[in-house]
């Protein structure tokens, strides 16, 4: 049953890094008429969350980009966290 937790776990956080990447790809694509893709207010929507709570645990006058690319950092060691996790209950 753990396994299966880790496994799910590992999932969403796959998926959520995967959406900020999309996010970042968007915006790089579209510019500034990004906020009128359906496809990038999706991955703002799935990444609102995350975004949000690194953003708290920044300073008031960190840029975005620096929230977001931090937020990919902290979403990226976590699904290692998890596969190493997993890979011990093995």
């Amino acid at each position: 049953m753990l396994l299966f937790l880790i496994g799910a776990l590992r999932a969403i956080v796959e998926m959520l890094g995967l959406a900020l990447l999309g996010l970042a790809a968007m915006s790089v694509l579209a510019g500034s008429r990004r906020h009128d893709n359906a496809i990038y207010r999706l991955f703002e929507l799935l990444t609102r969350a995350p975004r949000r709570l690194v953003a708290a645990l920044l300073p008031a006058s960190t840029p975005a980009v620096v929230s977001g690319v931090l937020c990919f950092v902290l979403l990226f060691v976590i699904w290692i966290g998890l596969a190493l996790w997993r890979l011990t209950l093995v």
